[in-house]
């Protein structure tokens, strides 16, 4: 018989762990019926990050998706009045994408949905196990040299408030 192999173990309850949080996240999503997806929710997150409107091309990168993935998202959203296409200011050829309003309303509506799911998920811990988790997370997501380029710490603060 072969020792477990605890590393494995540990994947296999992040995994688990990740999908209890999509599943948590998207019941919480649908009771506020915000008509999006996740893929959409995690776009509008990603285009909340941006100083100035991005280019498709930006988004498919940032996201890691192909550009066709980012039309598509996009065309849901706009359809939505979530977001909207605007010529670059430069190069008319450009097309880039910015939040509207109900956008930025989506998000705040989006924000309380993570938080409803991270305090169901995290009932059953006290303060001290909350706090011990969080430092766990903060290692593991920026790694031994810091956040990956592009990203800023872990648990920083959503761009979009109010």
């Amino acid at each position: 018989m072969t020792a477990p192999d605890p590393d494995g173990l540990l994947a296999e309850q992040l995994l688990r762990l990740t999908r209890r949080v999509h599943r948590i996240q998207k019941r919480h999503l649908e009771r506020r019926e915000l008509g999006i997806t996740p893929a959409q929710s995690r776009l509008l997150r990603t285009l909340a990050h941006y100083s100035s409107p991005p280019r498709m091309a930006d988004l498919a990168e940032r996201l890691e998706v192909v550009p066709r993935a980012v039309t598509t998202l996009v065309d849901g959203l706009e359809a939505h009045g979530t977001v909207r296409r605007v010529p670059d200011p430069a190069n008319r050829r450009v097309i880039r994408i910015e939040l509207t309003d109900a956008g930025r309303e989506t998000l705040r509506e989006l924000r309380a949905a993570r938080r409803a799911a991270a305090s169901e998920i995290l009932a059953p811990l006290g303060e001290r196990e909350r706090e011990q988790l969080g430092q766990l997370l903060n290692t593991l997501v920026d790694g031994p040299t810091g956040p990956p380029c592009g990203e800023g710490p872990a648990g920083r603060p959503d761009p979009v408030e109010g």
